[in-house]
């Protein structure tokens, strides 16, 4: 790179300008050699310069005995630094990848810590960039997963920043010589048997001796991708612009797309815009998996078709595709009495229901739609519901839970839908709000 260590605290400097005004800087700190380079460059910085607050936040895993001291180092070079340090305890789900688990479990706790106005710091330097490629290509990942390590992106309430990544790992293994400071050697860090490790240790060297400049390279490939990624991400919102229309069902609080704007793109416009509207609510599918997408669009116009993803579902209904998340997929109670229809009442997996002006003379219950109820509408005698709600082109997925207003068996009321939602201007109406959670959003 032909630059030396001295040049470290000015470089890293210069890569956190925007972030001057940040409300407090916090960075990851496990102790190794990454973390504890970036640590002493930004303690020192804040030495000459005017900067935010600074502290350190230390994920205890629990997965190796090992790290059970690494708590008490970190703690240690923190006080010779002056920086607070917060030590947090995580719990790592078993599953078929621990790397995997391990660093969701890890960017869970750093969301959890991360406020409105802060900026997160990771270590990650430009080996890690070249490892991520790799990693990912072997995993045969398209165009947003090679574009490997943004240097920045949102998290929790703030933003995460990885100002190294224009760094070598031998740069910071310079500094640290050049500094004695002391880090952890993390014991699973040379078990070939995890992905990242076997190419650090077995590939990568072999790369870098026939190629020595591998490593840059790649950094500059996973930079024009992800200048490829911004290109396909602008054209995604052109795309969904036409498919983010007005629905009568807004207030199900759901995001929704109409359908018919997305499958008049070509295949592959339909991925990308798709995927573009996806990532925000759910971890993305892979290649084989899009056949859902293709079974989604091509039922038949009467069926109600789902595609099960891994945080949510995609359901098709009146004309639209909407993601469903959360509370929407647990089936609420069958019955609820409502003792006091003065005051709201909590369903249970479904929100609450309230009335607007008078209330009717119970007693009253909140049921849902079992199959052949009837509802007395005036000038029309009784009209079967289901064909009301085929009237409304009320979507499939909300007819089994849309609150039912009983009194005895009599059917009073259907929540939201104008004309059964109550008894004229001058009478009452009954309200439902569909759920108080934040639909799906990561």
């Amino acid at each position: 790179m032909g630059q030396s260590v001295s040049d470290l605290p000015s470089r890293l400097l210069r890569n956190l300008t925007a972030w001057r005004n940040a409300k407090a800087w916090r960075v990851a700190f496990s102790g190794g050699l990454d973390s504890t380079v970036l640590l002493h460059l930004l303690a020192h910085l804040a030495k000459h310069h005017s900067l935010p607050a600074l502290s350190a936040i230390h994920i205890h895993h629990g997965l190796q005995a090992a790290a059970d001291a690494w708590p008490a180092h970190c703690q240690s070079v923190c006080d010779a630094l002056g920086v607070p340090l917060h030590v947090m305890r995580v719990t790592v789900q078993p599953g078929a990848s621990l790397e995997r688990a391990a660093r969701e479990a890890r960017y869970a706790a750093f969301a959890s810590l991360t406020e409105a106005g802060d900026l997160f710091l990771t270590g990650q330097h430009r080996d890690d960039q070249a490892e991520t490629l790799l990693f990912r290509l072997m995993r045969g990942a398209g165009v947003r997963g090679l574009s490997a390590m943004p240097a920045q992106r949102p998290l929790g309430q703030g933003v995460l920043l990885r100002p190294l990544l224009d760094v070598t790992r031998t740069e910071l293994e310079a500094y640290a010589r050049a500094h004695q400071l002391r880090w952890i050697e993390d014991p699973s860090n040379e078990d070939r048997q995890f992905s990242r490790n076997y190419l650090r240790h077995q590939v990568l060297p072999l790369l870098t001796a026939r190629w020595p400049q591998a490593q840059a390279s790649m950094a500059r490939s996973a930079a024009h991708l992800r200048e490829a990624q911004g290109l396909l991400d602008e054209l995604a919102q052109l795309d969904l612009a036409q498919a983010v229309t007005p629905s009568e069902f807004s207030w199900l609080g759901l995001p929704s797309l109409e359908l018919a704007p997305l499958t008049n793109l070509s295949a592959a416009r339909q991925r990308n815009a798709l995927s573009h509207w996806l990532e925000p609510l759910t971890r993305l599918p892979d290649t084989d998996h899009w056949s859902g997408w293709n079974d989604l669009c091509g039922a038949a116009s009467d069926a109600s078709p789902v595609w099960r993803l891994a945080d949510g579902e995609l359901h098709r209904s009146a004309g639209r595709v909407w993601w469903l998340s959360g509370g929407w997929l647990r089936a609420p109670a069958v019955s609820v009495e409502w003792p006091d229809p003065s005051t709201p009442l909590r369903l249970a997996n479904n929100g609450r229901v309230m009335f607007s002006g008078q209330t009717p003379v119970g007693p009253l219950r909140i049921g849902y739609r079992q199959g052949g109820e009837l509802m007395h509408l005036a000038g029309r005698g009784h009209r079967d519901l289901k064909r009301l709600l085929n009237e409304r082109a009320v979507p499939g997925f909300v007819r089994g839970r849309l609150p039912l207003l009983f009194r005895g068996t009599e059917l009073l009321a259907v929540a939201n839908l104008p004309g059964l939602d109550g008894q004229g201007p001058d009478g009452w109406k009954l309200h439902w709000q569909p759920t108080d959670e934040d639909q799906g959003l990561r």
